[in-house]
This record gives C-alpha cells, structure tokens and sequence, in this order.
C-alpha cells in the first residue's frame, strides 16, 4: 500500500491508495494516545470522501475512550477556535486544502487551538508507525456529541477585531466563491453581518469543485466575469 504524506501536524494522501479507513483511524488513536486529558474536536470540509475518513477518524477516537466534540461541516480555523472555545484536549480537520478531489487529510490542533508542536507531532507518528495505543473496552468507550455551537464562537471572534459599523457603511458587494468548500459555512454568514451584498458561488459544501481548488490565477478566472 502506498504511505500517505506525513508531517509532525498531520497527514495527507490519495483516498482508497494511500489514504484508507485503516490509515485515519489509525492515526486518529494515535493522537488521542498523546494528547493531554479531555474532549477532541472533529470538522471536516466538504469533500465528497470527507463522510468516510469521518466515520474512520470517529472511530478512532471513540475506540481509544475520547469524548468528541463533532463540529461536522467546518473551516480548519474554525477547528482551532472550537477548541479554545470549548477548552478542548485538541482538535482533527478532515481536511485536504487546496489539493485535488482524489485528495484527503488530517490536520491535528493542540489544546491552545494551533497547530501541535514538533516534538508532539514526532510522537504521534512514532506510535502511529508503531501501533502504540489501546483500544477500551465496553464501559470506557467514548462518546460522540454534537458541538452545541460551531459557528458563532468564530463568528463574534472576528466581528470583535474589526469595525462593524464602519465596514457595514460602505455597502461592499462581494462575491464569495466557496468552491463547494466549507468557506462559505462561516463566510456567508459573515459577510451579511457585515452589511454586505454577497454573491454566493458554490456555497453547498458538497465537494463537488467547479474549478480546481488552488488558488491561481487560471483558476479564478471565472470570477473576473460577475
């Protein structure tokens, strides 16, 4: 089997080659088996492969005796904050970027709602090589709740940083091409409490990309023509 693209914040690969149920929920024990005490933070983006390594990172992690705070359809920043917000042990984004569709991932957040540390990392992939975690067994399962809120916290925090009034006065029109990403999950949101004109383009965050997801220019062209 091909390995997956591994670094100390997490892991990338083709799904059904060298990103499998196997690989991520391997993975996700082996984060659960070095992060401190408490809940962990699970989102994904919206990539049709995104249900699947879903179920495997859940797995994962409700077979080493975490509780899971599912965030479901989210922003990776969005990850980070939830976890700040909700004092969380860490946090998993499903996640490939800007990568093509054939693409997923793991990205991994600590309990400070960034991205974990080096030395943190080369622990996670040491057990993840070596199988070093523990399954529960009945009793010690963990347990799978719903985010009471997956937006807002977010959503207040860059409202505070900015001048709402000020940014409302001036009316913008923007157009938000969320690439049927999870962009526009909090962008559209945003942008309306900011008093703007939005024109939405792939807002359903279904994975379905109507052009390819890496922000070059050639592939924004569609933009320049609303």
């Amino acid at each position: 089997m091909a390995e997956p693209i591994i670094s100390v914040s997490g892991l990338r690969g083709i799904v059904g080659e060298s990103l499998t149920p196997e690989v991520a929920l391997r993975f996700a024990a082996a984060w659960s088996a070095t992060a401190p005490s408490g809940p962990i933070v699970l989102a994904r983006d919206g990539r049709a492969s995104g249900k699947m390594i879903h179920a495997a990172v859940l797995a994962g992690l409700l077979g080493t005796g975490r509780t899971v705070l599912d965030a479901q359809i989210a922003a990776t920043p969005t990850v980070g904050v939830l976890v700040q917000h909700y004092r969380a042990a860490g946090g998993i984004q499903i996640t490939a970027s800007h990568n093509p569709p054939e693409y997923n991932g793991l990205k991994l957040f600590s309990s400070e709602g960034r991205v974990i540390p080096d030395a943190l990392g080369r622990e996670v992939v040491k057990r993840y090589r070596e199988g070093r975690f523990e399954w529960a067994r009945v009793g010690r399962v963990g347990t799978h709740d719903q985010c009471p809120d997956s937006l807002t916290p977010h959503l207040n925090a860059v409202l505070k940083t900015v001048d709402v009034e000020r940014i409302r006065s001036c009316r913008f029109r923007v157009v938000l091409d969320s690439n049927h990403g999870a962009g526009s999950v909090l962008g559209l949101p945003l942008l309306e409490a900011l008093g703007c004109e939005v024109i939405p383009r792939g807002e359903t965050p279904n994975g379905a990309f109507e052009h390819p997801p890496e922000p070059l220019a050639e592939n924004l062209l569609g933009i320049c023509e609303l």
